[in-house]
Order: C-alpha cells, then structure tokens, then sequence
C-alpha cells in the first residue's frame, strides 16, 4: 500500500517520522494521474507540483496539510493553469488569479497536482457531460457504473488512491453524490461558510464550496483551514471558525436524530434502505436518540422542480458572458449575434443548452412570477420546514 492510500492524518505522521517526502509522495500522484484510466483530469501540473514539493523545507507539524497533494475541480480558478470548467467554449482560457480556497491551501503549503474533470460548467449529475467524455467510477474497472457528477474528477481522484484531498462544487448534488457512489467522506458545509471567491458560478445561491476526503477526522481539519470571512466574496460568513476536529472527541450520546419518513421508506433501493436502517441501528445503541419525523409530501415532490427552476434561471443570467467575444473561441457572423449564436451553439453540448432554454423560460417577463418567484416562494417553505425539525433535534439523517 502506498502512502497516498492513506488519510491526511496518517500521511502528516509519516512526514513527521520521516518515512516518505513531499517530493516522493508527489511523484507517486502524478504517476498515477498519468496511470489513471477513469478520465478523471482535464490538466496534470506535474512541473508546477513538483517545483513546489522540491521548495519545502522541514515538516510544519502543527500543519496538517504541509506537503499534502491535492486536485481541484476544473470550475475553480488556477493561476497560469489552464480552467476549462470541462466546456469546450472555455478552451485555452488561463486564470490570472487563484481562487481564495485553492490560495489558502497554497499557504498551507499544500500541493496541486492537477485539474479535474466536471460535468459541463457544473450542471449534470452523472459524470458523462464533459467535453472530454466520461469520468468512470474506479470501483468498477468494467466502466458500466457511473461515479455521479458534477464533481466527478474530483471525487474518482480520491477514490482512485491519487490523492487525499480534492475540492469540488456542490449546487444540488456534486459533491454528496459522486461520493456516495465512490465510497468517501463528501462534504457540502453551510452556504457562505467557505468562500466562493475565484469559482465558476453556476447558481450563486445555490452554490458551495465542498470537498472530498477519506475521513471525518480530515474533513474537520481541511474544513478548518478553508472556512472563513473573504472580504473578496460578500456571501461568506462572519461566523467564527471553530476546531471543527476537536469536536470529534465530544461523546455522541445523547444527540437527537430525525429521520424524515417520507424520505426513507422507498421500496425502489432495498439495499441501500437495508444498509442505513442498520446504520441507524448501530447509532441508537451508541446513545443517540432516533426519532421518525415527517415532513410534507408536496414540499418533498416539489424539491426537483424547485430546485431546476432556480438553478437553471440563475445559470441562465452567469453565463450570458460566454459568448465568444469575452471569453471562447470567437466565430465569424455578420452581426454580433450571429457571432455569438454561432459561438454558443456550437461551444455548448445539449445538456447545457437545454438548461439555458428552461431559465430563459423561466425568466419571461410573463413566466417570472408563476415560475422563477414560485420556485423562490417553494424554496423559501422548505427551508422554514427542515428549520422547524432541527429546532428540535441536532441533525437529519438521510441516506445519500
């Protein structure tokens, strides 16, 4: 077993010890990206890494990730590296500048090794959406199972034993989903908790800032070290920032659990319904006190449709720059409109257009009200509804 098999913690230990370099562990992940056969990158940073790995000196031991590798997902911002958010209208676009999270894990002293591959500009769920095609699940060499999307890279990154650590973009389910499908720790945090400064957007108020790692222990720490007011993102929050891993140490008993019964009683995944009744089995005997809630089956149905309006409007109105002139491959037209028509016609895939076709819809002066502020008027029910549920437990479990 390798050591980038291994979990931050783990990995920070053996740099302690001495057992293994930033400088060795950094070849080994760019080997196996170059190895990697789920096409999970869109860039390697081989030189950029290992120029970085060679300039460490002796290990931070206070710093969990000095000297860790990491990949970022092709929506993020990356100085001099080439962010194509896996859209073939933003080829050869080169950032100025690096996204705040991929610039505090530099000053981390953490170390990017390369560009993931996404579902086009984040929109898609399956990992199959992206101009450079599929992103296979490593779990299954066959390639007959998807690893979900749109953090697909990322999260096969993980997965695949490259790296520990890989950030990625969650706006209804990108990260949550591919890691449930590649067996990690997938994180989603409060929206504004971590800053959005120098990532693509999709939908700015669905939009977060997520990760992939092996472990809760990492996830704590890795979610301490990018969490934070960035006066450069005026949605990130003035919340303070706790030792999330300290509070790993505090006893689970007594915590109050709702599972929403509506949500947990599919009979179309017996398996997956098997597994986490065992789940909340083995948690109930560890203290925590599970009760079954419910919760409205209208609000429930209509989380989908909520959720397409709004994402896709928004979507709509972000990308309108991406016309060929500002940014993409420009084409010749007459008119600026022909140029731009032709440049986003043929720079977009179908998935893509489509989602701009329903948030033009959407957004009609004559549909804004019963479609666009509809969806906002459901959404807003729906977060007063789980508020009403957690003002009485701790969490909701759910499965993923």
């Amino acid at each position: 077993m390798s050591y980038l098999d291994l979990t931050i913690r783990e990995i920070h230990e053996a740099y302690i010890a001495k057992k293994v370099t930033p400088s060795q562990l950094v070849f080994e992940a760019i080997r196996r990206a170059k190895a990697n056969c789920d096409n999970a990158f869109e860039y390697i940073a081989e030189v950029e890494a290992i120029d970085e790995a060679n300039k460490l000196g002796e290990c931070e031991t206070e710093n969990f990730l000095w000297g860790i590798p990491f990949v970022a997902k092709d929506n993020f911002s990356t100085k001099d590296i080439p962010t194509t958010a896996s859209s073939n209208i933003l080829n050869g676009f080169i950032p100025l500048f690096d996204a705040t999270v991929i610039q505090k894990l530099k000053n981390k002293k953490a170390i990017l090794i390369g560009k993931t591959t996404l579902d086009e500009l984040a929109m898609g769920g399956t990992g199959t959406t992206g101009h450079l095609g599929t992103t296979f699940n490593p779990f299954d060499p066959t390639h007959k199972r998807m690893i979900g999307g749109s953090s697909c890279g990322s999260a096969a990154s993980v997965s695949a034993g490259i790296v520990p650590l890989a950030l990625g973009s969650d706006t209804g389910d990108s990260v949550r989903k591919p890691a449930a499908y590649s067996g990690l720790v997938g994180m989603k945090p409060t929206w504004g908790r971590i800053s959005r400064f120098g990532v693509f957007p999709f939908a700015p108020s669905l939009d977060h800032v997520g990760f992939f790692t092996r472990s809760i222990e990492d996830t704590a720490l890795v979610l301490e070290a990018l969490a934070g007011r960035d006066e450069q993102d005026s949605t990130s929050s003035f919340y303070e920032v706790v030792p999330y891993h300290a509070l790993l140490q505090k006893p689970a008993t007594g915590l109050k659990v709702a599972i929403i019964s509506e949500i947990n009683n599919s009979k179309h995944c017996p398996d997956i319904i098997k597994a986490f009744d065992e789940l909340v089995n083995r948690l109930g005997s560890q203290g925590m006190a599970i009760d079954r809630v419910h919760m409205r089956k209208d609000l429930l149905e209509a989380i989908f449709p909520i959720y397409i309006t709004i994402a896709s409007a928004e979507a709509t109105s972000n990308d309108a720059n991406l016309d060929g002139v500002k940014f993409g491959p420009s084409y010749w037209g007459k008119t600026y409109n022909d140029a731009m028509n032709l440049a986003r016609t043929n720079g977009f895939s179908e998935l893509i257009k489509r989602r701009f076709i329903i948030g033009s819809f959407a957004l009609m002066q004559e549909n804004q009200e019963k479609l666009f502020l509809r969806a906002q008027k459901g959404r807003r029910l729906l977060v007063e509804e789980l508020h009403k549920i957690l003002g009485s437990y701790d969490l909701i479990l759910t499965p993923a």
